[in-house]
């Protein structure tokens, strides 16, 4: 669990008996870090120890073949970007790291064809395509039982957010962060926040992630085994006017005799659909909190804002 005694992990099976009960601890660890740890998330191990196979056998494929699957100029959308190219808002460094993106399947014609681009598949390792689809459609599931609970937390209807992340335009990344050298410069991921409404992320246990607390220190994340890390994103942050903060984190360099070691992470960033309209909640707006936020965006107009600025898109 975080390293303090504030937060404990909850269980997604308390939603189905007490989910008022659920929703209040859910959005109290949300208000105060900006991240929960989940237990019971519902995603079977068999499936998510096959995803590690994959992840692991795609990552050791050799380098142009992984290349092949890059799409310059694209924003990473889809497919692998490679290591070192990814950097965090305002950092010096780029990122140690190399992934994969796997988006929604959508069927031929479907009106967010020319927003959300088509997955990109590799030939190797058999079974990939099955493998995260099936994993896609199973953070799908559980992130719209979290996003119920944020939705009862906030005094809205359980069902609130279920028309804003229908065809949602949500990324399943795939993260390899290679072994590095025992003086490597900087950290494995830079400080920041994630642009969208929640992440739910597995393969926290191994050390490195770390969240920056409201007094300045960082607090290592460490789940129990098996549990999924869940965070507040940008657009969430906005939507309720900072009442959800997206608080900054990073994942540090493991001590040196670590280095030698991959780190393998996968996060489901769970985002609306692209017409959706980020306006803030009036229920987040008081005399106390005043509208930070007049102006609405749609949340495909945010992203390509925020993919400019760490460098995935062209300005």
């Amino acid at each position: 669990m975080l390293d303090t005694p504030l937060v404990s992990p909850l269980s997604l099976h308390q939603q189905d008996d007490e989910p008022d009960g659920f929703a209040a601890a859910l959005g109290a660890s949300f208000e105060r870090f900006g991240f929960a740890v989940i237990q019971d998330h519902g995603i079977d191990q068999g499936l998510i120890d096959r995803a590690w196979a994959d992840t692991a056998a795609f990552f050791a494929l050799p380098e142009e073949e992984k290349r092949a699957l890059h799409k310059p100029g694209a924003g990473g959308a889809r497919g692998y970007t490679p290591f070192g190219i990814e950097i965090a808002k305002d950092a010096k460094q780029h990122d140690l790291k190399e992934f994969f993106h796997v988006g929604r399947e959508l069927p031929e014609g479907h009106r967010f064809s020319e927003t959300m681009a088509p997955n990109i598949w590799p030939d190797r390792p058999e079974g990939f395509r099955d493998t995260f689809v099936e994993l896609f459609a199973a953070f799908d599931r559980a992130g719209d039982r979290l996003l119920s609970g944020i939705a009862r937390h906030l005094g809205l209807a359980p069902d609130w957010f279920d028309p804003a992340v229908k065809d949602g335009n949500s990324v399943l990344r795939l993260l390899h962060y290679p072994p590095i050298g025992p003086d490597a410069p900087g950290v494995r991921a830079g400080a920041h926040e994630d642009i969208n409404l929640i992440t739910l992320l597995l393969g926290a246990e191994e050390a490195g992630l770390e969240l920056l607390d409201r007094d300045g220190r960082w607090l290592p994340v460490a789940p129990p085994e098996g549990a999924m890390v869940v965070n507040v994103g940008d657009m969430l942050q906005r939507l309720t006017n900072h009442v959800l903060p997206s608080t900054t984190h990073r994942v540090v360099n493991p001590p040196p005799e670590r280095r030698g070691t991959s780190r393998y992470s996968m996060p489901f960033f769970l985002h609306p659909a692209p017409d959706f309209v980020i306006e803030t909640l009036p229920g987040c707006v008081s005399a106390d909190r005043p509208n930070r936020y007049p102006e609405p965006i749609s949340s495909n107009d945010y992203l390509l804002e925020r993919l400019r600025q760490i460098g995935l898109a062209k300005a």
